[in-house]
This record gives structure tokens, C-alpha cells and sequence, in this order.
């Protein structure tokens, strides 16, 4: 029975493959279309906020009552990796992290039950526990961003105007999530004075009684009047400020109007949780994001022309500003890989028509657009965007899936050569070489196993390289031997002449090393073994990176001042720095954010705890140039003028996100222990002068008065502590009273104390309480002020007190040869420490370990994988050995180009280094199968040997130069460029010693001797 032939049936139904052929065209046009655009691939953030509050209570109560409670039941939960909180007075946030592993779909029900286990534990709280508060939409982006600046509005009727754009917005078909950014919250203040109320005997209490009960909801009943239901309302709720002012209050058998005890203002949130500003203006911003699988270019064409209608319709005076852009990023981020995956198509077509000829090029050139057509189709199917990944992976693959179609009309023309028919010789390629490229395709999908079956966040960023890769290798296969006989068919002339004229030079002198590396099979071994060990030796010369900073001109600016620092303080620090930006050239426009970090703009945003020590100023500007310009100014501004204020100025990151570069933590038992080694430890990294902006993320205390009360005295005049503490809390931070229902905005009626009051320690000492009996009596008389200080927050990780140091770098070494430069200083710093004290690295270094660790839990079913390919496809112990040893080969390359040029080793490039051992397998396992191939048409073992050598250096050279030369116009992206080098030289390098190296150790192996003529 005669074996099945593709090739063969290709061209036996021609026209069938033929409409095969456009069909794929067509819907791999259409499928192009259809693909999303994004700038950066989706991954997950597998970090959920839980926020809880205990109003009143001390830190120490806090962290006790609150936080503890809620890092204790999470440690039930079998997929955390660890939490992280801060805790205030009253106050605490807990960072629920998740494993690296853990797989983004599963993600959300993971959530739910963070939830159910926190109400589990409601009921141990106090009773004054205020509940939680969850936040699991930490990843969301807003791609587009508008600031509106008002002249001559007030900041509600800007909120109005802003509202009503929203509204509009949301009802786009594509529209997601959308937010108000930086909105004053409206209060109404009733401004008590302490003096007048205790000279009139009334009582704050009672007055604040009254203003509620008089505002308030509540069901009046219907009157069922025969054939029909009216319905009772009762008036008297405040519709304004005035109505509040104009309340009269009964003390004994007088009536006093409010407004003669407090004055009744309506103002905004005082002081505000956080400010936003456009180009140094206070402004309102409007967040809008894209619903999940939308077209963002799409989306931001219609986004863009209802808002070119709304701008047109403000009135004068409003200003609208688009300053966050995402659509257009992501146009432009595609065009520039769309132009490098053009100019790689054109080099992988210059070395086609070069090496093959112009017909036989053309050939291979048409395999090309085939086998992207096919994968477009693939990928619309499967949901990948086209973004920075799975651009750059289409331009490595297009080196690859070249090498099929090159082999194939390879060994075509040689077929024609001796004289056989187009059909035979056209067919003849499954029968010979069919099943080894297969197998060498299949090996080189493996190599990129650790990236797909990688659940880390850097592996799900980076996880669309691996579709993208083995999709289009596996079709390049079927397109090699379904496609290709028919294309080499129609445009391969039916006779070509032998070539016999002889080698050429270069060939003469590769015939020339290849017999000496046979006949000195031994010293040839030795010698790539000592070029192989000299290569890993070198390795210590390359530096190591993570992800590389993003090639955005953003400049980000983070102003973290002392942790109980005022608002008022963090924008006196922002307004200077603001000072600068305005009238730079090298500064388009800038958004400044007071109290709270920058909205995600971008899912590689590292967002800050919100407090109001903190603020971040995001900067636009024209180029990469001005970019690094704007970067040295601030640097120098920061250390000459605003000493003691940690100031760190950056780049937006690719990939998960990590903040400043180089970082300790230092956990203890107690929160002392942890502060004094922090501070010591900075000391120890201060003696880097690579290292710059060294802080620790908590340390000074705040100032506090503790007003101890004389309990005793207290009950005699009916008075407790709590009542104190109302009366205080009411005087110096405000109490609500009730609600002002306006539109569909809630506005507090807040009661305070008067401005001189309430910023005063002196109010405490002349402060008058109202008794029950209406008498006074001054709180001086019942309390003792007690002065000291205290943590205005406490940091933990995994339920320790933590503080981490943190530095920037002022050189361009990368984090790890700086934390390894440190290593035996922290090691001799750590042994001082009591045992409990512990410190362990973080920042890049760490978030690289993470994601390197799954990868490395990878690579043996990687190599198990191949194993099974090679040995199905050599069926020899001996053979596969040989193909397996030219693998790490390629190592060599990699050294000789990253340590001379300065590249780092990074996440993709060691991605990118274990393709590399798939694609020599490859070459090995086709080198090795036509020697066997020979040996079986009864050549002797030498001749086999260097007969296969010499037939399959031409296209294995001809591969390896077209997916190395390939990689050429990503060489020069920021983020490829490392991988880029790397795969290169690995390439380059491997493939040449592989051609000398395999057939020496195969001769080496089988004891092959030279024949005795020669």
C-alpha cells in the first residue's frame, strides 16, 4: 500500500488547495482588521483592598482589634502569596496578595471568598467597628483621561457640567467604567462657638438633635379615602443653608435662632481628602475606560467625536483637556511595530532572492503573507490583540516560519537539478524531509513552553509570545508541505540546471574545517567545550534586568513628605515644584494629584496608598529627549531644595510594576526593632555611591496629646470619657449632623468649632462642657494633658511590622549587580540583629525571582517534551544524544554579543535564550536525519557525515540568517532589544559550531574513521 502524501494530494486537487489558498487570504485580511489594538497585553493584578475602620481608636488599638484580625483569617486562604496593610488611627487597609501562580480566570471567585471569610469575622469586632470596604477592580485602566478647568464657575457648577459630559459618555456602546477625578465633595459647616454656647447653657448634643430629627425621612402614612389612596407628607427638611440658619432653638422659656450660637456656611470638604490639577489649575477629571474586548482605536474614534461636539458646547470659561490618550498611544505603538514587522519581511525577502534565486525567492516570499494570514485568522479565534507582544513574537516568528518553505523549495530545486519532474520533485520533499520538520517545527514550539504554561504576572504579560510563535510555526509546516509544492509548481521552471562548476570559496572552506573538525573529532569537542565553559563563565558579566523602563515620555514624579505631614504641607511641596514645569519648554502639560496617587492610565502603573504625606505629579512631554531633560532637572531641584521630602522621579515600567528599583524589607516582632534596623540598614546602602533617594516607607513619629481624665471627678459632674471625646471630636474634626438632599447629590451639614478654636492646643485648656443641669464647668477641672508621640501609621507584611527601604539608582547598573555588590554588607549587617529581626530583598530583584521561578519549574516538562520529539523522530539513545548536545551551544553567541555591547539579561531575553535551544535541536535534528538518510542509500559513515553536512549547512545557514537578520528592526525597541541581541548572537554563533561540533561528535560517537586514501 503506497504511503499518503500531501504534497502529492496538493497537487493532485490543485484547484481545491488553490481556493484553500485565497480563502485563507481573504479571512486573514478580514481577521487583521478585526484584531484589537492595545498598547501593552492584559495581565492580571491579583491584588484585592480590603479597608476597615474603627473610628476613635488609637494605632495600637487599630492594628490590634482591626488589622490583625483580618491578616490572621486571610492566612486561610490556600492562594495567598501575602498581605501587606497600613494602619492608622481608626483607620486600616490591608493588600491581599495572591500567589504569582495563581491563573487570572480564577481571580474573581477567589475574591468571593475573601469576602465571605471577612463576614465570618464580623462578629469578633467591636462593637464600634465601622465594617470594610472592598476593592478588587485595583487593575482597572482608564485609557482616556479629560481635565476640565473652570474661569468664573464655582467648583460645584463645574461638577454639574462635568456629570452631565459623563452621563453622555456612558452611554457609548464600548464605554466601561467612568469617574468623576478630583470632584469637592459639597459640605454645609454649622461653626460652633464654645464660649456662646456654654454662656447661653445650651447643649451642642441637643441642638444637633433637633437639626436631625427636623431633616429627616420618614414615612408620614396614606389615607385610604374611598375610591383613592393620598398619601401624607410632612414638610420641614432644609433645602439650603439658609434654612438651616434660620432654625430657632428653645433653652428654657427663650427662643434663640442657630445663627446666634453658630454661623451656617456652605463651602467645600475642609481639609479636602485630595486635590487634582491640570497645568497647576484645579480641575475636575472625567475617567473613562474601554468594556472589556472592545476595539480601543475604535472606541477612541467615537469617544473623540462626542467629545469634539461637547467641547464645542461648553461655555466660555470652561476648558476641556484630553491628557491622557490611549487610543492614540496604542496607534502609534502598532504603527511602529507594523513598520518593524514590514522591515523584517523585507530583510527575510532580500535573503530569500539572494540565496535562492528570484524564482525560487518568490516562492518562498508568497509562504510568507500565507502563513501570517492563516495565524491572523487563528488569533482573531482565540482573542489575542495586537500589542507590543504579540507584534514583536509575529516578527521572531517571521525569521522562523521562513525555514519550512526554505527547506522544502531546497530541496525541490535539488530534486529538479538531477533531472525530476516538477510533480516528483515537488513531492518528493514530504517523503524525505517532511517528517524532520516536523519534528525540528514542533521542537522549536517547545522551546517556548516555559512562556505558555508561565502563570506569573510577567508570564501572562508575555504569554500571547507563545500563541503567536506556535501558531505560526505549526502552520508554516502545513503551509511548507501543502502550499508550497504547489506554489513551487506553478512559478519553478520545469528544467534547472546542475550546478557544476565546483564550490565556490567559501564553501571550499568550510569543506576544509569540516574535515578537520572530523578527523580531530576529539580536540573539536574539547575546544567548543572550553569556548562553551569560557561562555558560562562570562555570564557573570551580563547584567540582570527585569522589565525595562517603558519608552513612554511620560515622567512620573512621587512626593511622599512625613508620614503626619498636613495636605496643606504635600501641596505647599507640589506648588514648587509645579513652579518649574510652567513656561519649560521641554513640558507640554502636567497633572498633579494631592493626597492620592495618579489613575492607572496604564495597567504597569505602580499606584500608591492614598494619604494626605503623598502626592504625584504626572509629566508630558514631546519627546525622549526632552523626557530625559525634564528627569535631570528635577533630580537636581529635589536635592538642593526640598530636603527631608523623598521625592523619586521616573519612567512609566513595562510589565508588572515595582517602584523604586532596589529594596529591603526589614520585619520584627515589634514596630521599634523594625524602625531602628531600617534605619541602620539605610546607613549600610548609603555607603553605595550608586545608590541615590534612599527612604524608608514609615519612620518618624507624630506629636500627640493624651488628655487623661480624672474619672472620679468626671462622675460626680455626670460626664464620661465619651462625652469628652464627642465634644472634642465635634470642636476640632466636625460631627455630622444630618443630610442636605440636592439633586442627586448628598451634601454632610457638618458642626465644628469656629477656625480659632479648632487650630489651637489651647482650646483644650479653655474649653467650657455643658452639663446636663445646663451649668458649665471648664474641662481643665476634670482632665491633665499628657504630651508625647506616636506612629501615625504602622506597615506589616504577612502580620509583622515592616519597613521597607527603598533607593533609586544614579548610574545605569542595573538593580542586581547593585543588590549583589551589597550582598556581604547586608549579610554582616544581619548578623548583628537579633534573630528575630529579618531582612530580605524586594523590588526588581525580587519581582524577577518571582517570575523566573515558574519559569525554571518549567523547563523540565519543556525538556521532557523534547526529549519525546527527538527520540520519536531519531529512535536512537545515541542519535538524540547528539542532537540534544548541540542545545546549550547557542549560549556562546549570547555571551560574545550581550557582555561587549552592555545588554542586560532580562525577563524576555532569558525567554528568549531557551527558544534558542529549540531552534538548534532543529537544525541538529535535520543534520542528523540526513545522515542517516545517506547511511541508509549505502554511503560509508564519512561520506554520510560530510556529505549531510555539506548538503544542509546551505539551508540551515540560509534559516539561521533569516531569523537572526529578522530581528534586526526589534533590536532597537526597548523592550525587544535585549532578547533581540541575544537570540542573534545565540543564532548565529550556534548554528556555526553546531555545523562543526554535531558532526564531529557524531563521528566521535560512532567511532567514525576517516577512509585510509585520505
Amino acid at each position: 500500500m503506497t504511503r499518503f502524501n500531501l504534497s502529492d494530494w496538493a497537487l493532485r486537487h490543485r484547484s481545491f488547495v488553490w481556493f484553500l489558498l485565497i480563502i485563507s487570504m481573504i479571512a486573514g485580511t478580514i481577521s487583521y482588521q478585526n484584531l484589537g489594538r492595545e498598547e501593552d497585553p492584559d495581565f492580571t493584578i491579583k491584588t484585592m483592598i480590603i479597608g476597615a475602620a474603627l473610628p476613635g481608636a488609637t494605632i495600637d488599638e487599630t492594628l490590634k482589634q482591626v488589622t490583625n484580625r483580618i491578616e490572621t483569617k486571610l492566612e486561610e486562604l490556600d492562594e495567598l502569596d501575602f498581605t501587606k496593610s497600613v494602619t492608622m488611627p481608626g483607620q486600616a487597609v490591608v493588600y491581599v496578595e495572591l500567589e504569582p501562580t495563581t491563573r487570572g480566570p480564577a481571580v474573581p471567585e477567589i475574591w468571593k471568598r475573601v469576602r465571605q471569610m471577612m463576614g465570618d469575622i464580623r462578629s469578633e469586632f467591636p462593637q464600634e467597628f465601622a465594617g470594610f470596604q472592598f476593592n478588587d477592580n485595583f487593575g482597572d485602566v482608564y485609557g482616556n483621561i479629560y481635565a476640565f478647568t473652570a474661569d468664573g464657575f464655582t467648583p460645584r457648577e463645574l461638577r454639574d457640567r462635568v456629570e452631565a459630559v459623563r452621563v453622555q459618555v456612558a452611554a457609548l456602546d464600548a464605554a466601561g467604567k467612568t469617574e468623576l477625578l478630583g470632584a469637592q465633595e459639597e459640605e454645609i459647616f454649622l461653626e460652633f462657638s464654645a464660649a456662646r454656647l456654654a454662656a447661653l447653657g445650651l447643649n451642642q448634643a441637643q441642638v444637633l438633635g433637633t437639626l436631625a430629627q427636623q431633616n429627616a425621612i420618614a414615612p408620614s402614612g396614606v389615607i385610604e379615602a374611598g375610591p383613592e389612596r393620598v398619601l401624607v407628607r410632612v414638610g420641614g427638611q432644609f433645602d439650603d443653608a439658609s434654612a438651616i440658619e434660620a432654625v430657632n432653638l428653645r433653652v428654657g422659656e427663650r427662643f434663640f435662632n442657630l445663627g446666634d450660637v453658630a454661623s451656617v456656611t456652605r463651602g467645600y470638604k475642609d481639609p479636602p481628602s485630595s486635590l487634582f490639577r491640570y497645568n497647576g489649575q484645579p480641575a475636575i477629571g472625567l475617567q473613562v475606560g474601554m468594556r472589556k474586548g472592545g476595539n480601543i482605536l475604535e472606541f477612541g474614534e467615537d469617544l473623540d467625536a462626542l467629545m469634539t461636539g461637547i467641547a464645542a458646547d461648553l461655555p466660555i470659561g470652561i476648558e476641556m483637556a484630553k491628557f491622557a490618550d490611549q487610543p492614540h498611544v496604542v496607534e502609534d505603538a502598532v504603527g511602529h511595530f507594523v513598520k518593524a514587522l514590514a522591515e523584517a519581511v523585507a530583510i527575510v525577502l532580500v535573503v530569500s532572492f539572494i540565496s535562492l534565486g528570484l524564482r525560487a525567492g518568490l516562492v518562498v516570499t508568497l509562504t510568507i503573507p500565507l502563513c501570517l494570514a492563516i495565524t491572523f485568522v487563528i488569533l482573531d479565534l482565540y482573542g489575542i490583540t495586537l500589542q507590543r507582544i504579540s507584534l514583536g513574537a509575529l516578527i521572531i516568528a517571521l525569521g522562523l516560519l521562513v525555514d519550512d518553505a526554505m527547506i522544502a523549495i531546497e530541496t525541490m530545486i535539488s530534486r529538479l537539478e538531477i533531472g525530476e519532474s516538477l510533480t516528483d520533485a515537488a513531492s518528493y520533499a514530504w517523503t524525505s524531509i517532511a517528517f524532520p520538520m516536523l519534528t525540528g517545527t514542533l521542537v522549536t514550539v517547545a522551546g517556548f513552553i516555559p512562556i505558555g504554561l508561565n502563570s506569573s504576572a510577567a508570564g501572562e504579560f508575555t504569554f500571547s509570545l507563545f500563541v503567536v510563535i506556535a501558531v505560526s510555526l505549526v502552520i508554516s509546516w502545513i503551509v511548507a508541505v501543502l502550499f508550497a509544492p504547489l506554489l513551487g509548481v506553478t512559478f519553478l521552471p520545469a528544467r534547472m540546471k546542475h550546478h557544476a562548476a565546483g564550490p565556490g570559496r567559501l564553501r571550499r572552506g568550510f569543506h576544509g574545517l569540516l574535515r578537520v573538525a572530523m578527523r580531530f573529532k576529539w580536540l573539536t569537542i574539547a575546544v567548543t567545550l572550553a569556548i562553551f565553559a569560557t561562555s558560562v563563565w562570562g555570564m557573570r558579566f551580563v547584567e540582570q534586568q527585569f522589565f525595562p523602563t517603558s519608552d513612554r515620555t511620560e515622567v512620573l514624579v512621587d512626593v511622599t513628605e512625613r508620614q503626619n505631614a498636613s495636605i496643606m504641607r504635600t501641596r505647599a511641596d507640589m506648588d514648587r515644584l509645579e513652579s518649574v514645569l510652567a513656561g519649560n519648554d521641554d513640558v507640554l502639560f502636567w497633572t498633579s494629584y494631592v493626597g492620592r496617587g495618579a489613575p492607572r492610565f496604564v495597567l504597569s502603573m505602580d499606584v500608591p496608598t492614598a494619604g494626605p504625606h503623598m502626592g504625584q505629579i504626572v509629566i508630558q512631554t514631546p519627546d525622549l529627549a526632552a523626557r530625559d531633560r525634564v528627569k535631570a532637572q528635577l533630580n537636581r531641584l529635589a536635592v538642593e531644595e526640598f530636603p527631608g521630602v523623598d521625592i523619586y522621579v521616573k519612567n512609566l515600567e513595562i510589565g508588572p510594576p515595582v517602584g523604586k528599583p532596589v529594596q529591603y524589607r526589614v520585619s520584627a516582632p515589634d514596630a521599634d526593632a523594625a524602625r531602628d534596623a531600617a534605619r541602620g540598614l539605610a546607613t549600610v546602602m548609603a555607603t553605595e555611591p550608586r545608590l541615590r533617594d534612599i527612604a524608608l516607607d514609615w519612620n518618624e513619629p507624630a506629636r500627640m496629646v493624651r488628655l487623661i481624665v480624672d474619672q472620679d471627678q468626671a462622675r460626680q459632674l455626670g460626664v464620661t470619657s465619651a462625652d469628652i471625646a464627642n465634644v472634642l471630636s465635634s470642636l476640632f474634626s466636625g460631627v455630622g449632623v444630618t443630610q442636605l438632599r440636592d439633586d442627586i447629590f448628598l451634601i454632610d451639614v457638618v458642626a465644628r468649632g469656629q477656625a480659632t478654636d479648632r487650630q489651637s492646643l489651647d482650646t483644650i485648656r479653655n474649653l467650657q462642657l455643658n452639663l446636663a443641669d445646663r451649668r458649665a464647668v471648664p474641662l481643665s477641672a476634670l482632665v491633665s494633658l499628657d504630651y508625647g508621640t506616636e506612629q501615625p501609621l504602622i506597615m506589616q507584611r504577612n502580620g509583622l511590622p515592616t519597613v521597607t527601604v527603598k533607593a533609586a539608582i544614579a548610574t545605569a547598573d542595573q538593580p542586581a549587580t547593585l543588590v549583589t555588590a551589597l550582598a556581604g554588607q547586608i549579610a554582616e549587617f544581619q548578623a548583628s540583629l537579633p534573630p528575630s529581626v529579618r531582612i530580605e530583598v524586594g523590588g526588581t530583584v525580587e519581582s524577577s525571582a518571582d517570575s523566573q521561578a515558574p519559569i525554571a519549574a518549567v523547563v523540565p516538562v519543556m525538556l521532557l517534551i523534547m526529549a519525546l520529539l527527538v527520540m520519536a523522530q531519531m529512535q536512537s539513545f545515541r542519535l538524540s544524544l547528539i542532537v540534544f548536545a548541540a542545545a546549550p551551544l547557542g549560549l556562546i553567541g549570547v555571551v560574545a554579543v550581550l557582555v561587549p555591547f552592555g545588554v542586560p539579561m532580562g525577563f524576555v531575553a532569558i525567554l528568549g535564550i531557551l527558544a534558542l535551544i529549540g531552534i538548534l535541536i532543529r537544525n541538529s535534528v535535520i543534520l542528523v536525519h540526513e545522515i542517516q538518510e545517506l547511511l541508509h542509500k549505502g554511503r560509508s559513515q564519512w561520506d554520510a557525515v560530510f556529505e549531510a553536512s555539506d548538503s544542509r549547512a546551505r539551508p540551515i545557514l540560509l534559516t539561521a540568517a533569516a531569523a537572526s537578520l529578522a530581528l534586526i528592526p526589534i533590536s532597537r525597541q526597548v523592550f525587544w532589544g535585549p532578547m533581540a541581541y541575544a537570540m542573534m548572537g545565540g543564532i548565529i554563533a550556534g548554528t556555526l559550531v553546531t555545523l562543526v561540533f554535531v558532526p564531529a561528535l557524531y563521528c566521535a560517537v560512532f567511532r567514525v574513521r576517516p577512509p585510509a586514501a585520505t
